[in-house]
């Protein structure tokens, strides 16, 4: 059974996209970013903030499937300047330190938003 989990972001229906989807134990998380519940960017030249952000947004979406970042097996990052890699990993090691999910961390030339810095998606799975 497939279950569609919105943020309720305007986004979601614009572009035709989900949060986050569940199908059977595997729930996939869209990239997020470090936008907060006013539509905000959350620590604009702060890559370690925006991280949090993103991660706190991540758990939001898991929390809704009945998952948690304990569930978490990959991280997908995107950012914007790979010489900010430690302040981004101070963040994610805060987070997923005792999970070590799989990782992947890729720059790229930007984001949807000029002053985004970082966009994470994630793979879960529920144990059956």
């Amino acid at each position: 059974m497939r279950i569609n989990i919105s943020s309720g972001a305007e986004w979601e229906d614009v572009v035709g996209y989900s949060r986050a989807v569940k199908v059977g134990g595997l729930i996939v998380v869209s990239g997020t970013t470090g936008i907060d519940k006013n539509g905000e960017v959350v620590g604009k030249d702060d890559i370690y903030r925006q991280t949090k952000q993103c991660i706190l947004n991540i758990e939001e979406a898991l929390k809704k499937a009945g998952a948690s970042l304990e569930n978490v097996v990959r991280t997908r990052t995107f950012v914007t300047d790979i010489d900010q890699w430690e302040a981004f990993g101070k963040a994610h090691q805060e987070f997923f330190g005792k999970v070590k999910p799989a990782a992947t961390l890729v720059e790229v030339s930007k984001l949807i938003h000029p002053d985004l810095l970082v966009e994470i998606e994630v793979d879960a799975v529920l144990e059956e």
